[in-house]
């Protein structure tokens, strides 16, 4: 039974006439080892985001390099443009539905994602999936800095010659790690700056990288001769067997491109005016531009094998094949735009809050930050997006899975099991309703364990294509491993509301 003896005075919150709520004055204890000034509420008065801080957000976020990948790899895989199209606009739209869900408690109670994970998982339990969501950000980190200093790379080579015929250091040029550096630091420069710097920040980028994206269109068209032959590119799957067996894990794939936020948008929610602004931020924001920068990608890429004879998937090693030095030049700083404008917002944000919550007495915002652009680096995960097939299939179809299992429980414990009613102080006070046993809630540990072994346990890669086994890590699950992200999203949702339904009348909120 939830332990209630050291639950504050009631009232312990105020609720305002719109139906956003903060503690009272003196709710949260100062002394607690769960608080500092980063996971605090955010007081009414700083909630202040509107509708098009929401949706610039998600533009500036959805107008990069791994975005790109995403449709021009599935182009490379077999699909024509109106395959892969379709099957990113419907990854969105579904993934739209518990981006939405989880951020409903950003504008009403102000908290992030790791002190929205306490009431399911426990003040300590909460650890548990705000690490796997750092870890996965830290690696997209390292991934989204690596391209960007790639593509500044690459672009300065054909600007300025000898630029990559220079010593080698660790396998790679020196310069390609000066570049790497250079870019690393100045995300970091940005995201150090605070919130209130990345949301200006945003708003003006991505009206930029939209320019940028349909300069890179129309040259490859007129490089084509017309944009016909952009759509003249046959699928290569068909419309049968062949294409629903790429089709499915490669939807799962797109899903779990925004999964990650999909858990953390409360992060951003919890300084939105309103649910308004971000229920049509995000809907204006996320499937729309996600569908645009979708044919963008595709046309740009069938153009490539149009001209080329073979698709080029990567945007930066297209852009390279041009000798004119502006239109070099306007490409890296599009780059160099894009990749900053996702990487701080979608991978620096979230590992920072999350790792505050770890240790909330020594690790506030900017050290999170600081600590994620260590990791990010020390791990080393630019080899992921090598092929398609081990960006698409292994890469994310393996977070998407792990990430879903997390959502499901965020979304049953907020939506089903406590009908969006949360007591915001106890969320920071040690025998509070959310303490559970010393601080953890067992049933969202069964909950996120059994359905992570169904969502990830069939993983399985074609010889040489990837790092599992060819009849999949757990033979009989392998049925479901393309369907990775739904099996863990409903199958954590269903069983951690079953286990929850005897505690139901004892964790109900006021």
């Amino acid at each position: 039974m939830t332990d209630t003896t050291a639950i504050p005075p009631t009232p312990a919150h105020i609720t305002h006439a719109d139906g956003r709520v903060e503690p009272a004055p003196g709710a949260v204890p100062d002394d607690s080892p769960f608080v500092n000034a980063d996971l605090l509420p955010v007081p009414v008065a700083r909630r202040r985001w509107t509708t098009y801080n929401f949706a610039a957000l998600w533009v500036g976020m959805a107008h990069n390099i791994p975005s790109w990948l995403l449709a021009s790899g599935l182009i490379a895989l077999g699909m024509d443009w109106k395959q892969a199209v379709f099957t990113i606009g419907l990854a969105n739209v579904i993934v739209l539905l518990p981006m939405l869900l989880t951020g409903h408690a950003g504008p009403k109670y102000g908290i992030p994602f790791p002190v929205l994970a306490r009431a399911s998982f426990g003040l300590r339990g909460a650890n548990l999936p705000a690490l796997i969501r750092a870890g996965v950000a830290c690696a997209w980190f390292g991934i989204q800095t690596w391209i960007g200093g790639q593509g500044i790379f690459v672009l300065l080579g054909k600007i300025f010659g000898g630029w990559t015929d220079v010593a080698v250091v660790g396998g790679q040029p020196w310069t390609l790690w000066l570049c790497f550096v250079v870019f690393w630091v100045l995300e970091l420069a940005i995201i150090y700056r605070g919130m209130e710097t990345l949301r200006r920040f945003e708003n003006w980028a991505a009206p930029f990288v939209i320019v940028g994206a349909v300069v890179l269109l129309v040259w490859i068209a007129i490089k084509a001769g017309g944009f016909g032959p952009l759509l003249d590119q046959p699928s290569k799957l068909g419309w049968g067997a062949d294409f629903w067996t790429v089709f499915f894990p490669s939807l799962m794939g797109m899903i779990a491109f925004w999964s990650t936020l999909s858990l953390n948008i409360p992060d951003f929610t919890r300084f939105g005016a309103g649910q308004r602004a971000q229920i049509w931020g995000q809907t204006l924001g996320l499937p729309t531009t996600m569908t645009l920068f979708a044919l963008l990608s595709v046309f740009v890429t069938s153009g490539s094998q149009a001209v080329y004879g073979a698709p080029i998937w990567d945007p930066v090693q297209l852009a390279a094949k041009t000798d004119n030095v502006f239109g070099l030049l306007f490409a890296l700083v599009t780059v160099l735009i894009a990749t900053i404008s996702v990487n701080i917002a979608a991978n620096v944000v979230s590992p920072a809050y999350d790792l505050a919550n770890l240790a909330p007495r020594f690790i506030n915002f900017r050290r999170g930050a600081l600590i994620t652009g260590v990791v990010g680096v020390l791990i080393m995960p630019w080899k992921l997006t090598e092929t398609p097939e081990l960006y698409i299939f292994t890469w994310l179809g393996l977070v998407g899975g792990l990430l879903g299992t997390v959502a499901g429980i965020l979304i049953a414990d907020y939506w089903v099991v406590r009908r969006t009613r949360l007591e915001p102080a106890d969320l920071y006070h040690p025998g509070g309703r959310y303490w559970y046993a010393s601080g953890w809630n067992w049933r969202a540990v069964a909950a996120f364990v059994v359905g992570g072994v169904l969502a990830v346990g069939g993983s399985h890669s074609q010889p040489g294509k990837g790092p599992f086994p060819e009849d999949g890590l757990i033979p009989f699950l392998k049925p479901l491993a393309d369907y990775g992200w739904a099996v863990g999203l409903a199958a954590s949702l269903l069983l951690y509301t079953l286990l929850m339904l005897p505690e139901r009348r004892g964790l109900t909120d006021r």
